[in-house]
């Protein structure tokens, strides 16, 4: 493990280079934020109450929490750097090292989340305190520990999606569609857009079978006390298998990528 502990670092030090340009990213996501807010105050001074479990105020904390996640868990252009790997031939000192690719992308995707993380908290705490009339922090000591394994398996969710897109890059010279199409279900069915809360009880509990609201909505859901006994358990176990699918997913994708692999360029 010393050798991916190292990876781990050398990532570290890789992110510290653009570590202002992270920090104006987020300061300049306070906009979209802003006009989320301007746009959900509208809609329930349209509508005259609240909708579902929903109230104007829940919906601030809840994109407050999408935020903070958002910066936390959601990969950057990991899965341009592993298409970039095997489109270029860069794949073969991995191939002659007794490394796993697969954790090595993992390690450099935790320093990179770690570090964009701790270089946007100052903008997060100005948000927070901006918003703070509307922060309701769990009771239960146990909300926190489920929060956090939820987060944990969101956080591997998004990144074995990511990984295992990128590896079309074995069958495709360019993925830029493909990581489109994922992008566009995962913005819309992840609760990135709005609360899956808010959706028909219909569409509700087709999207529970699906690996998309388990991104980012169920982490939150369960800080925001939104999930309840049964429903809390069965959602973490379904979000633990979907983890594994795609992990062994991405596993049998790379195992017959590499007969495809040429190994042209490096």
């Amino acid at each position: 493990m010393g050798k991916y502990f190292k990876v781990f670092d050398i990532g570290l030090q890789n992110t510290f280079v653009y570590r202002w340009n992270f920090f104006f990213r987020s300061l300049f996501g306070l906009f979209p934020l802003l006009g989320t807010v301007f746009i959900w105050r509208a809609i329930f001074d349209a509508k005259g109450g609240g909708i579902n479990n929903f109230n104007y105020a829940s919906v601030v904390y809840y994109f407050l929490l999408v935020l903070v996640l958002d910066n936390l868990i959601t990969p950057g252009d990991d899965e341009w750097q592993v298409a970039a790997d095997i489109r270029d031939g860069q794949m073969n000192a991995f191939l002659i090292k007794p490394v796993n690719y697969l954790v090595y992308r993992l390690a450099l995707f935790v320093s990179n989340r770690l570090l964009y993380s701790l270089v946007t908290l100052p903008v997060v705490i100005i948000i927070f305190t901006v918003f703070h009339r509307y922060l309701v922090w769990p009771s239960s000591w146990a909300i926190w520990v489920l929060t956090v394994i939820s987060v944990v398996l969101a956080g591997l969710l998004q990144f074995l999606i990511a990984y295992s897109v990128a590896l079309f890059a074995f069958w495709m010279l360019e993925i830029s569609t493909v990581v489109f199409i994922i992008y566009s279900f995962e913005y819309f069915l992840s609760g990135h857009m709005f609360p899956i809360g808010l959706m028909p009880p219909s569409i509700q509990t087709v999207l529970k079978f699906l690996p998309f609201p388990y991104e980012l909505y169920f982490p939150i859901a369960i800080f925001m006390g939104q999930v309840h006994g049964v429903e809390l358990w069965a959602g973490l176990l379904i979000q633990f298998c979907w983890v594994l699918i795609i992990a062994l997913g991405a596993n049998t994708l790379w195992r017959q990528g590499l007969h495809r692999y040429q190994a042209v360029g490096g």
